[in-house]
C-alpha cells in the first residue's frame, strides 16, 4: 500500500526550490520577501507572506541562504555559496527541497 501524498508538504518543498531560484536570479543583490512572494503567486504557489518567511527561515537554517532585516519590516535573502551550488547542481540537494532531477550531463 502506498503512503498518502501530503499536498501541503509537496507545496512547501516546491516553494523552497522556487525561492532558491528567485534569489539566485537576483544575485548578487539581495531579494526582498515581497519579490519572492510575488513570483510564487505568479506561478500559482499561493503562500502568505508569513509562510514565505517560514520557508526563508527554513532555507537559512539549511545554510542555503542568508537573511537580512529579520528584525526590520522587510526581509531580504541572499544565497550562500552552498545555496549557489545546490541551484547549479554542483552539490546534493538537502531533503525538504524539491529540486528537479538533472536531465543533462
Amino acid at each position: 500500500m502506498t503512503e498518502p501524498v501530503d499536498i501541503e508538504q509537496k507545496q512547501r518543498e516546491e516553494a523552497r526550490w522556487r525561492i532558491l531560484r528567485v534569489v539566485d536570479a537576483g544575485r548578487p543583490i539581495p531579494v526582498s520577501e515581497q519579490i519572492v512572494w510575488r513570483v510564487l503567486s505568479d506561478i500559482k504557489l499561493s503562500l502568505t507572506l508569513t509562510q514565505v518567511r517560514r520557508e526563508l527561515a527554513y532555507l537559512r537554517d539549511l545554510g542555503l541562504l542568508e537573511l537580512e532585516g529579520e528584525d526590520a519590516e522587510t526581509w531580504f535573502a541572499r544565497l550562500t555559496a552552498s545555496g549557489v551550488d545546490v541551484v547549479e547542481y554542483n552539490k546534493d540537494c538537502p531533503a525538504g527541497v524539491a529540486r528537479p532531477r538533472k536531465y543533462w550531463r
